[in-house]
């Protein structure tokens, strides 16, 4: 199956938060707050220095979504970038959508000068594990810990 990555729009925000709660029911780790997320969702979408959302379409048939964020760190001398989340809707699981939205998320980085791609994923959810470590990610053995800063944040 070949996929094609449409750059999120404002316009895209409702679409968008139905497959956010879509996700978010099936991870089941955030709770999901559409005034808090339609906000970030906004601010993300009018200033790209902050990061990148795409639609992941199948025939111009939205079938998921990525979105990437932008950071800095010395320790991966500069600019990186995290998948902050990335959801392919249950029917269009194992058809390799994974390795392609990857494979475009790494040349996006090398455009952008990004030097170091991170991503998070649940410690019960071995299959993630396995196809992340398959396409070249690493395991830091470090745990990734926060500290909530505003209380109407999800949680």
């Amino acid at each position: 199956m070949n996929i094609n990555f449409k750059p999120g729009e404002n316009n895209d925000v409702e679409t968008l938060l139905i497959l956010i709660q879509n996700f978010y029911e099936l991870d089941g780790c955030v709770s999901f707050n559409a005034v808090v997320l339609r906000s970030a969702l906004s601010q993300l979408l009018s200033d790209e220095s902050m990061g990148r959302v795409w639609l992941i379409q199948d025939h111009n048939q939205t079938i998921g979504y990525v979105i990437l964020t932008f950071g800095y760190s010395l320790e991966y001398g500069g600019r990186d970038a995290f998948i902050d989340e990335l959801y392919i809707e249950p029917a269009y699981h194992g058809q390799g959508i994974g390795k392609q939205i990857i494979k475009f998320l790494e040349e996006v980085c090398i455009f952008l000068n990004v030097q170091a791609l991170h991503l998070e994923v649940e410690r019960e959810n071995t299959s993630a594990q396995g196809f992340y470590r398959r396409v070249g990610f690493k395991d830091h053995n470090r745990y990734l810990m926060t500290k909530w800063l505003n209380k109407t944040n999800l949680q």
